[in-house]
């Protein structure tokens, strides 16, 4: 088993499906989200279980998660699993497939800190996910080290 903690509080934003994956959902406009990749070592069912602080969602991707288009790559989703505070499901995993966790509201004011449970037979690795926010200061990184190392070099040629 394998438990993964987290706090959707000022998380990025997306439109989350409904349960049964059959289009967007109305209520669950921008609501805060984490996502956490991982690959199980053994195919096999597998259980995930969600306790929440809020009304909890879960979602299964594979092999990626994209907020824009959050029906591409879903693979199941579950709500109030034991009550509203919970949710999960059991399902098939593959050896080695990346697979993405998210877990969100059912509506916009719900969020907080949450933790998951995931069990079956082969052992759960969990990568890190960056945030949009991390890409962003990236970027930002990035575009500071051309423009000094631009400005270096014309200093060198002048």
């Amino acid at each position: 088993m394998h438990t993964i903690t987290g706090d959707t509080t000022g998380a990025a934003i997306f439109n989350r499906p409904v349960e049964d994956l059959s289009g967007l959902s109305e209520i669950g406009t921008d609501v805060s989200f984490n996502q956490f990749s991982f690959t199980v070592s053994a195919a096999g069912q597998y259980s995930f279980l969600t306790t929440a602080a809020f009304d909890s969602f879960v979602f299964l991707y594979s092999p990626s998660f994209n907020s824009s288009s959050s029906l591409t790559n879903a693979l199941i989703g579950n709500d109030d699993l034991l009550g509203t505070t919970t949710s999960g499901f059991v399902t098939h995993l593959d050896a080695n497939t990346s697979y993405v966790l998210v877990i969100t509201g059912f509506e916009g004011f719900e969020y907080g800190k949450h933790s998951t449970t995931i069990g079956g037979p082969g052992a759960i690795t969990i990568s890190a996910v960056p945030e949009p926010e991390a890409y962003a200061l990236l970027a930002l990184g990035l575009g500071v080290v051309g423009l000094a190392r631009r400005r270096a070099t014309s200093l060198k040629t002048a």
